[in-house]
């Protein structure tokens, strides 16, 4: 009984990261296939988030809740997207979602140290690269779509949008973190 206390204590400050992360992928799964034109469609313009979720739980939680919620979210959004989005979207999405987000963990640990900036900016712009590379290719290679496009347009929001959301980072951990006090 004790042993089941102290489980559901250690997931309850990951509630809401779990939650934001599941929601946040999901919608960018079912926006993606909205194209707002040749470059770029609407899934473009949630998906960024996702790299500030997994930036915050680590620098608050550390890395090994940052995975936990990056293994639980992804599983979330995988079953909701199969039935929301689309199955070959759900695929490419949690494919791409588990490797990108999980490079993005190891720079954001590695730069831990840095100035405050500089780890949830570096990691999100690698994590976004990679992300942006398999999700567009494992997408919509073959489909005769302009996924090229879409996946040049998707980068360029997601470097846009990961330099904006530094602001929101830092709101979000300062006084939990001395490293991010100044």
């Amino acid at each position: 009984m004790a042993q089941t206390r102290s489980l559901s204590w250690s997931w309850r400050p990951l509630a809401m990261p779990v939650l934001a992360m599941a929601v946040v992928v999901v919608a960018s799964n079912i926006l993606v296939g909205y194209p707002i034109n040749d470059w770029l469609t609407w899934g473009a313009l949630t998906y960024p988030v996702a790299f500030l979720v997994t930036d915050v739980t680590n620098r608050r939680f550390g890395p090994q809740s940052a995975r936990r919620v990056v293994y639980v979210g992804f599983a979330l959004a995988v079953v909701l997207s199969i039935v929301l989005a689309s199955p070959r979207i759900a695929l490419a999405s949690g494919s791409a979602f588990l490797i990108a987000q999980t490079l993005d963990i190891q720079v954001f640990d590695r730069l831990r140290d840095r100035v405050w900036w500089l780890p949830p900016l570096v990691s999100s712009l690698l994590g976004s690269a990679l992300d942006t590379a398999l999700f567009f290719t494992l997408a919509f290679y073959g489909t005769g779509l302009p996924w090229v496009g879409w996946g040049i347009g998707d980068f360029g929001v997601k470097v846009t949008v990961a330099l904006l959301l530094l602001p929101a980072f830092r709101l979000l951990v300062r006084g939990r973190d001395p490293a991010v006090a100044q």
